[in-house]
């Protein structure tokens, strides 16, 4: 990641980036609190280290069979309406030109709220 991705993900974090990553944090702890809830809460760890410095991070998808019944379980509880907040978020990003850089991570994360288990972040 080059010195103008450390600077974007500066100003994420500034802007209110800890807060959603704080949020996903505290949602994936309480899903541990029940063993029903781990497998959620694995993915909202993961929501929560692409959502603290997205710049720079790639995800790659996978998992086959079980991740699709996983994701389908997972949308229908929690992934259709963080999806669509972040993609609304993302449009109105990209309607400057300044705030294109943001709304391009806003729609990867939106992606990834839609199918995150068999989806590992780098």
């Amino acid at each position: 990641m080059g010195c103008l991705g450390t600077l974007f993900n500066i100003i994420w974090i500034l802007t209110g980036g800890w807060m959603t990553a704080l949020a996903f944090l505290v949602a994936g702890a309480l899903c541990y609190l029940t063993v029903i809830g781990i497998p959620l809460g694995r993915q909202a760890f993961k929501m929560a280290s692409l959502t603290l410095a997205p710049f720079g991070k790639t995800i790659s998808y996978g998992g086959g069979a079980p991740s699709l019944v996983a994701n389908v379980i997972w949308v229908v509880l929690v992934g259709l309406w963080t999806a669509i907040g972040y993609a609304i978020e993302g449009a109105l990003f990209c309607c400057t030109i300044v705030g294109i850089p943001f709304g391009l991570q806003l729609f990867k994360m939106a992606k990834l709220a839609l199918c995150p288990f068999g989806a590992t972040v780098r």
